[in-house]
């Protein structure tokens, strides 16, 4: 966040788009997965800029850090700056944020500090009196560790006012912001400690079933995530209030939010945890309609986007379609050959959110270089295009789809390669890694950007 935040969403504006879609924001681990998260809720404080907490007088003048180590240490100077030398305003606002947030903040706060104190191991490595939460070992914990749980609710609120600025700047600029939801918690988070009970884990932490996927277009194999399963009759019991306060917490910072694997709500593909491949699931339905339409209840509306890639049946379809809301269309997709192909051009719909690729993709110029003679051909004959025109050709497609959104990884808009692949579905290594300089981005390239919005009719010169 920060000015280069700020400097982005002037960059959008001027390339006449309305739409600033993101990855999971929440904290993230060694592997720096926005899947792979500490709590469903908190915010990623590697994302917090150092540089606008020296104004009010927590951190005294120096110079930027750029590391994330460096800016760790910042952080801590700025709550040792917070607790000498802020007014009485910041005080009460911090307080106001600590009273409001508490009931996701304390068991983040909480699980963050047992974590540091037991060698940065699962929750399930823990001993068993903290690892199964009883009074006493809460309690202690509470008392001896004030100080750490009140410096990570001080990063906390940090991130929140750092956001709240964010969308003020990006409202003022005519753009909406779009989240992502993880369809599912992971099994090392604070979410699955707290609420063991609504998650299919033993108090050992042991799983007999993971989340997963059957093979699809992205693996042979299928994807064995690990992830615990919900126990979903514990959470309709309930009411679904866990995603329910989930998602509210998340509509504070997003306009529109995307639920990753859709699929999943309607029936979830079940993996034996010893399974030596994602093979060996089955299909189980989930009480997808009902938990839609608590969240529904709760947010005002259907403020959703439904990722529906995979493997999708009629019964998806119906899910979707019962609650409106619009599914992806993905371009790469479109040139298999079969007549029937949703990606088409021809088929597109216009209740649908189309992108030229996702962060699961290589980039366009990368999957285009990637194909073989026949794919490249059949490429060329329905985009009408020739070589030296793509992957422009495709990008045009997606300006003058008539699905109602189109979205463009900015990797695809820079027209990089597979280098600057985000992620590689099914490997645990060196993905989530790419980021892009202002160098990338030449003067013309907004004005350009603008002037495929207004001749597709998406925005205005």
């Amino acid at each position: 966040m920060g000015s280069d935040a700020s400097r982005f969403l002037d960059w959008l504006r001027d390339g006449g788009f309305s739409l600033w879609q993101m990855l999971p924001v929440g904290p993230v681990g060694s592997s720096i997965s926005p899947y792979q998260l500490s709590s469903a809720f908190a915010g990623n404080p590697r994302l917090i800029d150092p540089e606008a907490l020296r104004a009010p007088g927590w951190l005294a003048p120096g110079a930027a850090a750029s590391t994330w180590e460096e800016r760790r240490a910042l952080l801590h100077e700025a709550w040792m700056g917070f607790q000498a030398r802020s007014s009485p305003g910041d005080r009460e606002a911090f307080n106001t944020y600590w009273q409001a947030e508490r009931h996701w903040l304390l068991p983040f706060a909480l699980f963050r500090v047992a974590r540091s104190r037991h060698g940065d191991g699962g929750w399930w490595t823990w001993p068993e009196a903290i690892r199964t939460r009883t009074p006493a070992a809460t309690g202690r914990l509470l008392q001896d560790a004030a100080p750490e749980i009140r410096e990570t609710a001080f990063e906390q609120w940090v991130f929140d006012r750092q956001w709240t600025a964010l969308r003020q700047q990006a409202r003022e600029r005519g753009i909406e912001l779009i989240g992502d939801l993880p369809i599912y918690a992971d099994l090392d988070s604070a979410d699955v400690w707290w609420h063991r009970r609504l998650f299919r884990v033993d108090a050992q932490g042991q799983l007999a079933v993971v989340a997963g996927v059957p093979p699809d277009y992205f693996s042979t194999e299928g994807q064995k995530w690990g992830n615990p399963l919900y126990d979903w009759e514990a959470m309709r019991a309930d009411g679904f209030r866990w995603w329910v306060e989930r998602v509210r917490s998340q509509l504070k910072r997003f306009d529109y939010l995307r639920i990753d694997h859709f699929r999943g709500l309607q029936a979830y593909w079940e993996i034996p945890a010893a399974a030596a491949s994602a093979r060996e699931g089955r299909w189980q339905l989930a009480p997808g309609a009902d938990l839609l339409q608590a969240l529904g209840d709760a947010a005002g509306g259907q403020p959703f986007l439904a990722e529906d890639l995979g493997t999708i049946t009629a019964d998806v379809h119906a899910l979707r379609h019962q609650f409106r809301l619009p599914g992806m269309l993905i371009a790469q997709f479109a040139f298999d050959g079969s007549p029937d192909n949703p990606y088409l051009p021809a088929n597109q719909v216009e209740a649908a959110v189309i992108y030229s690729g996702t962060h699961d993709n290589d980039t366009a110029l990368g999957w285009y270089l990637g194909l073989d003679e026949t794919g490249r051909d059949s490429v060329h004959r329905i985009l009408g295009c020739a070589s030296g025109d793509m992957p422009a050709a495709l990008l045009r497609s997606v300006w003058q789809s008539p699905a109602q959104i189109a979205m463009f990884p900015l990797q695809d808009i820079l027209n990089l390669g597979s280098d600057a692949r985000m992620n590689m579905p099914g490997t645990v290594s060196g993905n989530w890694g790419w980021r892009f300089s202002w160098e990338q981005l030449p003067a013309g390239l907004a004005a350009t950007c603008r002037r495929h919005g207004a001749e597709s009719g998406r925005s205005r010169l």
